[in-house]
């Protein structure tokens, strides 16, 4: 061994991220992977998969395949309010770790090929602005190759966990620290994720646009109410919209902020996708009296941009990811909601339902909302044509977002650009 090359990486979750444990329980369809303390982590191959994918190098050999990886990669554990992995097997953990015990759950519906809800799951999500730490070593003295590694670090497509094309996993590097060991003065570094004889590198090239995606920037303004459901009520509704807290880190002060309003990406993706294919149809003249029309997978324009689920054809396993990342949106509570009331009306009397009385809040607000979407570059432009109209739409009015859409919410207006 000539030098060894190390560096301690501490990421923030700029969306909230789902670090699946593949495995379910009686409260959650899909909880997360926890560590030996029930705290969230992030396996270490988890992060080697996404940045071998990356890698413009040699990936054999820095990657391993025959001869081994010559890249080690640490779990990424959750840092506490004193910016510290727990390595050890806690006891009592402080209010602010406690805060992990109840994460937030994200209910999801099923749009059907007729634009309407179909079956509902959920998952457990890591809150944003979580940061964990872990660990990259390289065990021969490929410096040139090490920085590589670190620089697909920076850039923004760089998603980590599942979920990724539903706004899920999108983290920033808060923090690198590195440093190079020879024979002798490696016995004096400590594999402990808290180990501090590193120091901040000069050579890396921080934040990257990725050359292989273009980049979508959505500005919506709500035309007045709208509403991404909770999937839950509360005492004034019985449908409510849905609200997220934000971890922050601040010594003493950190915790939980206040709760802010979420557009989910997936509410955005579904309407995207179903628009998508309408406008895609409509290009090769296929309709429904015709009987060509397709949608959902069959869709080629939805197949191409949002991906397809895997399947047999000739024995041969087909199925593709999508090509599509979208992050959620976040903005600080307005504290300003409209409560409607509505009752069911019988189509036999045409009067109301005895019992049948029920309420929905709405948010009342006139800020601009920006959607972040960014959109493989090795699609064929016709696909990309309808993506873009869907967009249009979305700018227009014409394509409500997020539920009750057919009582006149979700309508917004603005514009989007590409670069």
């Amino acid at each position: 061994m000539k030098t060894r090359h190390i560096a301690h990486i501490t990421i923030e979750a700029e969306t909230p991220l789902k670090v699946g444990s593949n495995a379910s329980d009686f409260l959650q369809d899909s909880p997360v992977q926890k560590d030996w303390n029930g705290l969230p982590m992030i396996l270490g191959t988890s992060i080697a998969g996404v940045l071998r994918k990356d890698f413009q190098g040699d990936v054999k050999d820095i990657f391993g395949e025959e001869c081994g990886s010559k890249v080690i990669f640490s779990n990424a554990l959750l840092l506490n309010e004193k910016a510290e992995v727990c390595e050890e097997l806690l006891l009592e953990k402080t209010p602010f770790l406690q805060l992990f015990y109840n994460l937030p759950i994200r209910e999801h519906t099923i749009i059907t090929d007729k634009g309407v809800s179909g079956n509902k799951f959920d998952e457990e999500v890591v809150y944003k602005g979580t940061r964990f730490k872990f660990s990259i070593e390289m065990i021969e003295d490929d410096k040139e190759s090490f920085d590589e590694v670190l620089n697909l670090l920076y850039s923004s497509s760089f998603r980590l966990g599942g979920g990724s094309t539903k706004g899920f996993g999108k983290v920033k590097i808060f923090e690198i620290k590195t440093a190079s060991f020879n024979r002798e003065n490696y016995k004096s570094y400590s594999s402990s994720l808290n180990y501090v004889g590193l120091a901040v590198p000069n050579n890396l090239l921080g934040d990257t646009q990725p050359t292989n995606y273009t980049k979508y920037t959505l500005r919506i303004t709500p035309d007045d109410f709208f509403m991404f459901g909770s999937g839950f009520g509360d005492s004034d509704a019985d449908s409510t919209p849905v609200y997220e807290k934000v971890i922050k880190y601040d010594g003493k002060n950190s915790g939980l902020t206040d709760k802010q309003i979420l557009i989910p990406a997936s509410s955005i993706k579904g309407a995207l996708s179903h628009r998508t294919a309408f406008y895609y149809n409509k290009a090769i003249d296929a309709t429904i009296e015709s009987g060509n029309a397709k949608v959902g997978e069959n869709n080629d324009a939805v197949k191409a941009i949002f991906g397809h689920k895997k399947e047999f054809v000739d024995d041969k396993e087909l199925g593709q990811k999508g090509k599509i990342l979208i992050s959620d949106c976040f903005k600080n509570d307005n504290n300003q909601t409209k409560t409607f009331d509505h009752v069911a009306i019988d189509r036999f009397t045409g009067g109301a339902m005895d019992g049948a009385l029920f309420q929905e809040k709405t948010i009342a607000d006139d800020r601009e909302y920006k959607i972040e979407i960014l959109l493989e570059k090795n699609i064929e432009e016709k696909y990309i044509k309808a993506f873009q109209d869907a967009l249009n739409d979305i700018c227009i009015g014409m394509l409500p977002l997020g539920g009750m859409t057919t009582k006149g919410h979700g309508s917004f207006c603005g514009n989007w650009s590409k670069k």
